[in-house]
């Protein structure tokens, strides 16, 4: 995979679509069937062309520019390929390297997926370095102080095992933090035992993460569009979807990339990310953002880690439901404790009706929760305080 990168970024090699090669049969023929790469290498180095798959025979052509096609994680709607430039990843790693004081030679340690865009831009960071990168298929108690890296990308439940088992954070020069929204209390903790964490938000489209700890990487600019939606420009974006012009033009509004989210901007210029359009919660008429009742919640007393929802409903169209993980399974959070303290925080319209309890969330290879597996579980088994029977 690394050597393959660095061809298709210098161009001696052919654009690269990393998939997992755990996916099931169904789901990766599908990802295929929408791709259409011109050739399949496994693991046991064999190859053959794929270009006469269904509905793409003529359409396998691919713009020299591109290096890159990543598959979308996923987590709302069909997977799309994300077409990167080698200019585009290039700069989003170089300005990476430059906000965080990465040095020439210093090492990275690669946990992440190298089938999202996190785990390459881990990889091409480390080829801008000059550096091969440490990687490890699972981070271990441990495992910072024994890599002698010294930086890593990581997603928010890497780092709460991380602090759990009690590894020094101070191992590392920097912990890139991002792939979901961090809890508040996580971050606090994380960063009062010393480690350098730095938030950082972006997508696939934008080459990875663009805006590290609320401000714009350089060269990149954000903006509120119409409906709070976030817009980012820069020379990071990606160049289109693959095989979908339709999408792409839906996207994209001249410079600008519309994303996902909606958010806000500070007189100082950080940007505030709210949570995903498409996560807003409508409860008898009133709007309820997921994201923000999350960030409530992180640091309720007896909640170690929630997801928040929308439960169908006859009456209110949908009821907002916390879906916890407690801190100790046999004195778990009450409804009545999450609602009052939601309500001291956010409009009363948004403390959750309903409270569902989770050994640990579903999430996605990406480091998301699955929301759409939140989603069967919290229509399964209702939603009322596990406390009432």
């Amino acid at each position: 995979m690394f050597d393959a990168l660095a061809a298709a970024l210098d161009g001696s090699g052919p654009a690269i679509l990393p998939l997992d090669p755990d996916l099931p049969r169904a789901r990766l023929n599908a990802l295929l069937d929408a791709l259409a790469p011109s050739a399949i290498e496994t693991q046991e180095g064999l190859e053959r062309p794929v270009s006469s798959r269904a509905g793409h025979a003529n359409a396998k052509g691919i713009s020299p520019e591109t290096a890159l096609v990543i598959a979308t994680s996923g987590s709302t709607g069909p997977p799309k390929g994300t077409e990167l430039s080698a200019a585009a990843l290039r700069a989003s790693a170089a300005a990476s390297l430059r906000r965080v004081g990465a040095a020439s030679g210093e090492r990275w340690l690669c946990c992440l997926p190298t089938f999202h865009i996190a785990g390459v831009q881990v990889l091409i960071r480390s080829l801008l370095s000059g550096t091969t990168p440490l990687v490890v298929p699972r981070l271990e108690p441990g495992a910072l102080a024994a890599s002698g890296c010294s930086h890593v990308s990581l997603v928010p439940t890497q780092l709460r095992r991380l602090l759990d088992a009690g590894d020094d954070l101070t191992a590392v020069k920097t912990i890139l933090l991002g792939g979901a929204a961090a809890a508040p209390g996580l971050l606090r903790a994380a960063r009062s035992a010393g480690g350098r964490v730095v938030t950082t938000y972006g997508m696939s489209e934008t080459g990875g993460g663009c805006v590290y700890d609320g401000m714009p990487l350089d060269d990149v600019s954000v903006d509120i569009g119409p409906g709070g939606r976030i817009r980012i420009a820069g020379p990071v974006l990606f160049s289109g979807y693959r095989l979908r012009p339709d999408l792409t033009a839906r996207a994209r509004d001249g410079r600008w990339f519309i994303t996902s989210d909606i958010g806000s901007i500070s007189p100082s210029g950080e940007l505030m990310v709210r949570g995903r359009a498409d996560d807003v919660i409508n409860t008898g008429g009133e709007k309820v953002v997921a994201a923000e009742v999350e960030a409530a919640l992180g640091n309720c007393a007896g909640v170690r880690d929630v997801a928040v929802v929308g439960r169908p409903d006859r009456e209110w169209g949908e009821v907002v439901t916390a879906v916890v993980v407690p801190v100790d399974p046999s004195q778990p959070p009450h409804l009545a404790g999450i609602r009052e303290h939601v309500r001291h925080r956010l409009p009363v319209h948004a403390a959750p009706a309903g409270l569902v309890l989770m050994p640990k969330l579903p999430m996605l290879a990406s480091g998301k929760p699955d929301r759409e597996a939140l989603k069967a579980h919290v229509a399964e088994f209702g939603g009322a305080d596990p406390a009432d029977g």
